[in-house]
């Protein structure tokens, strides 16, 4: 056994000597230490388009971060710019890419800002979007009765508060008396004031909260709370983006007070949860067209749009036929850097794995129109460290659980991550192959690591604790997993190898 783990120590070694020369003349992709850490997370590969990707969007992401001296405090730019501003949206789609930068200090601010300023004169909105010098942006709020807001945005800052938590394990998200005061309002009050009643979505006014007298022709009057996340549709009753942010925020929420010991609240919340999923599926599928259907209008009409991306980023399809179906027509459709940028990873996380990748490149692509909008960087470093790496984190049980995506043919080629920032320690993440993993706790907390490899495996070896039985689950797209777990100290490196 001390041979094989010699041989198999050697073998590690030159692997990772073959990824220094393929990634430009690095000598060895195990980087960590005070240079390392400075310089935050890195991501290394034998793909060196990808890391090259990667490297652009790091810098471009971090490019946007805001200054200290800032009124508003720590913040980055998550809306259009040069506005100099932070939007509910964005921040809700670049938490998780900003936490792996090391943007922890802002994310919490941010969120901050806008779950102090939900207010009953809003009708329990917060602010659109904040500025760095600590105000409601002018080019979305004049008063309150008279602003830009779109409705998805509670839901999907929910979502974002309870996957920030998991990411973490910081307990400001679960227990903080504002944050606990806006998942509240959001799931009771809002809903209730914009007529958001699984039953009402179909039949709800078009603008029910709306200034008195109206003006069609203002935009802070029309867009007052806006159904959807598509802001082209004239005359929108409902979009399909926006039951979904609501079936995806009460889940979250339902796994909030699961989290903090009250399962019959949870129930509740999941139950009513599904009735949204429900009609999705029950109201919305065009089977004619074999779509679904992505806006209602106050004619009576349904029609399709862009919006089909959101269905996937709230995980609200659980067919996987029409899943794929969506997925495929999000394939043949030419779409906005916004949407598009949602992408690789949900692509990754569905088995399209060689279309992740291409989508990465072309995002990063110096050729790529608007490529310098935030969402995009923020999205590539999401989609490289969740997406391709596999990282998830679990702050309830302190896991940390990783899985392979490369695609054909790199599925015999490596990629590493150092000095990333997960449950409040660091890690070093080598995935040799699709079959050999590492992982290092380069902080100062342990961790559970959950190594899971695609396929069916018998057994693993993992360092001094080999063998090992392997556990079995699938994915949500029916696919075998083959996974164990093991303890991590700080300081301690562990390899685990399939056969």
């Amino acid at each position: 056994m001390k041979r094989l783990l010699l041989l198999l120590t050697i073998h590690c070694c030159l692997i990772a000597l073959s990824f220094g020369q393929a990634a430009g003349g690095r000598a060895d992709l195990k980087t960590s230490g005070r240079a390392g850490q400075a310089a935050g997370v890195a991501f290394h590969s034998s793909d060196t388009a990808l890391e090259n990707a990667f490297t652009w969007a790091k810098a471009m992401a971090l490019h946007y971060k805001g200054h200290p001296g800032d009124p508003v405090g720590p913040w980055y730019e998550s809306a259009l710019p040069p506005r100099f501003a932070f939007c509910m949206r964005d921040v809700s789609h670049q938490c998780i890419g900003a936490e792996i930068l090391g943007l922890h200090r802002e994310n919490r601010n941010m969120f901050t800002r806008f779950t102090h300023n939900i207010s009953a004169s809003k009708d329990w909105c917060s602010y659109w979007e904040i500025d760095k010098f600590n105000r409601p942006s002018p080019s979305d709020y004049r008063n309150d009765r008279e602003f830009w807001y779109n409705l998805n945005a509670n839901f999907d800052l929910l979502d974002a508060c309870w996957r920030s938590y998991l990411w973490t394990g910081d307990s400001l998200y679960l227990n903080d008396p504002a944050f606990v005061n806006f998942y509240n309002r959001s799931t009771h009050e809002y809903i209730r004031k914009w007529t958001l009643q699984p039953d009402s979505l179909l039949i709800r006014p078009a603008h029910p909260n709306a200034p008195v007298p109206f003006n069609i022709e203002d935009a802070f009057h029309r867009c007052r709370g806006l159904p959807s996340y598509s802001e082209g549709v004239p005359n929108l009753k409902m979009g399909v983006d926006l039951v979904a942010a609501i079936y995806r925020g009460l889940t979250s929420y339902a796994a909030m007070t699961a989290a903090k010991g009250d399962p019959k609240s949870a129930a509740g919340y999941r139950q009513k949860a599904d009735l949204y999923r429900e009609h999705i599926d029950a109201d919305w599928w065009d089977a004619t067209a074999s779509l679904y259907h992505t806006y209602y209008s106050n004619d009576l009409q349904f029609g399709k749009t862009e919006g089909e991306a959101f269905l996937l980023w709230f995980d609200a399809l659980k067919d996987s036929v029409r899943q794929r179906r969506t997925i495929e027509h999000l394939l043949s459709m030419d779409l906005n850097v916004e949407n598009l940028s949602y992408l690789p990873l949900q692509y990754y996380r569905h088995g399209y794995r060689d279309e992740a990748h291409a989508l990465i490149l072309h995002l990063a692509n110096p050729s790529t129109q608007r490529r310098e909008y935030p969402e995009v960087s923020y999205g590539l470093v999401e989609a490289v460290v969740q997406g391709l790496m596999g990282v998830d984190a679990d702050a309830r049980t302190r896991t940390v659980s990783t899985l392979y995506r490369a695609g054909q043919p790199a599925s015999s080629a490596g990629s590493q991550l150092t000095n990333l920032p997960v449950l409040n320690t660091t890690v070093t993440l080598t995935h040799f192959n699709s079959t050999r993993s590492a992982i290092r706790n380069t902080g100062r907390h342990p961790f559970q690591w959950k190594a899971c490899f695609a396929g069916e495996y018998s057994q693993a070896y993992a360092d001094r604790r080999g063998p090992v039985k392997l556990k079995k689950e699938k994915d949500p797209q029916g696919l075998l997993i083959s996974w164990l777990e093991v303890p991590v100290a700080p300081g301690e490196e562990i390899t685990v190898e399939v056969r």
